[in-house]
């Protein structure tokens, strides 16, 4: 059976600029990172893929080593794009990267000219695309100068692989940098991906979120569930599925602090006496900043991702709500800063 997308499809998503640019993006965009790689099949994967089109969500975020295997992800969506979301090719927006661990030696990782370029092409390879419409520099690279990390996105938008840049992961002066050096060269950085919810604060504690702003960068949050911890999840003990039970190199079950999970209690009750979820109230509470143009899900099912769309419904908070919430979190907050 064709696919044709749903004829109101655009009638309750709402769009945000991503920072200065022209360029709009869903509130929720959908992240293909671990839930969409070699164990999916297509109609499972199209499924939610083609539920989240039909609901709006007209961004989709990879990135080269996305899976698992690595790469498994591009080439799952790009049989999608070929079968199914071929023409509606200019109403998607589709965004990879490259930075961390790909391929094995010296260039399969960080940020040189080699690497990321190498890497852009095999993307759209895997993809079956000319260009991406957002190519990021996965983490900032310090061995390598930042000049040669920009220059090659520079490069890489003259060549037309990519019509926008992006970073990911960098912290406040990496970002202030890196802004700079692609304005020297004409192409702007116009969206920061990091990762940010209620347990993990440290865009604003690094201020991070304040030099966006001023450089007019926008913002995309990847992990505003925690990495799941924020669905209640791991209080209930019904894990299954579940991201820190898995081969998850950024979350283990046994590694997450008690007073973390101590503080998701109370997060619920303040989740139902807004009529939410926990994954709804996370989501508006990380796209309460004017500063965050999107929130990056990571659903594994067609109910989880019916779920989050809830949060359309109710993205506003009174004072009291987020006193309640920082005052929940107190001394469970995550330290999830960059590191190299």
């Amino acid at each position: 059976m064709t696919y044709r997308a749903a004829p109101g499809r655009y009638e309750t998503m709402q769009y945000r600029n991503a920072g200065a640019s022209g360029l709009k993006l869903p509130v929720l965009s959908l992240g293909l990172w671990q839930n969409f790689g070699g164990a999916r099949d297509y109609p499972g994967a199209f499924e939610i893929l083609g539920a989240a089109f039909d609901a709006g969500i007209t961004h989709f975020d990879l990135a080269n080593n996305y899976g698992p295997p690595p790469g498994s992800a591009e080439e799952l969506f790009g049989q999608v794009l070929a079968r199914d979301f071929r023409p509606y090719r200019d109403e998607l927006i589709v965004s990879s990267k490259a930075g961390y661990n790909m391929w094995s030696g010296p260039y399969g990782e960080w940020g040189s000219r080699k690497s990321l370029i190498a890497s852009a092409d095999q993307s759209l390879k895997r993809l079956g695309l000319d260009y991406v419409d957002i190519f990021y520099s996965h983490r900032f690279d310090p061995k390598t100068p930042l000049e040669e990390t920009m220059g090659a996105l520079a490069t890489l938008v003259a060549q037309g692989k990519t019509l926008y840049v992006g970073i990911s992961n960098y912290p406040r002066e990496e970002t202030r940098q890196a802004h700079a050096i692609l304005k020297s060269l004409g192409v702007p950085c116009i969206i920061h991906q990091p990762s940010y919810s209620i347990l993990n604060r440290w865009i604003e504690d690094d201020k991070t979120i304040d030099a966006a702003a001023d450089l007019g960068i926008g913002m995309i949050a990847f992990s505003p569930l925690a990495q799941g911890i924020l669905s209640g999840k791991y209080n209930t003990g019904d894990t299954k599925g579940a991201r820190g039970t898995s081969n998850n190199p950024f979350l283990k079950a046994d590694n997450i602090k008690p007073e973390t999970l101590a503080a998701v209690a109370p997060l619920g009750a303040i989740a139902k006496a807004r009529g939410q979820t926990m994954p709804q109230l996370a989501l508006a509470w990380v796209l309460r900043r004017k500063e965050m143009t999107s929130a990056l899900i990571g659903v594994r099912t067609l109910e989880q991702l019916k779920d989050n769309l809830g949060v359309l419904n109710n993205m506003d908070f009174a004072a009291d709500e987020l006193a309640a919430i920082d005052a929940a979190t107190k001394g469970g907050l995550m330290d999830h800063k960059p590191r190299w």
